[in-house]
């Protein structure tokens, strides 16, 4: 699927984040967390430069996906595409740069994590390849930083 020619995907910027958090907040799979704040924003991209990604049409941002790595296994946070904008290859074409940078780095596995109810996302990622885990739960705890 070629992506329509008025769409740029480009590298994110700590710039782009009031543009951003507009777009999450309209997307009802993705979830903001404690770190979503521009300086949290800001962090993770200096953290992991390049990987992180926005795709814009008349420069209105519409879609989002957050890359990175810890060294040892990638993982893709706040994967969102506009409704306006699904079912053009948008996010297909993002997560393939994503695992290609993080193929780049040296990252032989990436993650992500699906709200339980979000049945859209969940047959996006399977669309792609992607498969489900059963076998883990996830564990989280507020360090207070």
């Amino acid at each position: 699927m070629t992506l329509p020619a008025d769409i740029e995907i480009r590298p994110m910027r700590a710039e782009d984040f009031p543009r951003m958090a507009a777009l999450w907040k309209a997307s009802a799979g993705v979830r903001e967390s404690l770190g979503d704040t521009p300086e949290g924003i800001a962090m993770y991209l200096a953290r992991n430069p390049g990987m992180s990604l926005v795709a814009e049409d008349g420069g209105q941002i519409v879609a989002t996906v957050l890359c990175g790595h810890d060294g040892r296994r990638g993982f893709i946070h706040h994967m969102a595409v506009a409704a306006t904008h699904r079912r053009y290859g948008v996010g297909r074409a993002m997560v393939g740069r994503c695992i290609a940078a993080l193929a780049d780095a040296g990252i032989p596995k990436c993650h992500l994590f699906v709200a339980p109810d979000n049945q859209a996302g969940k047959a996006f990622w399977r669309s792609l390849g992607w498969q489900l885990r059963t076998d883990l739960e996830d564990m989280s705890i507020e360090t207070g930083g």
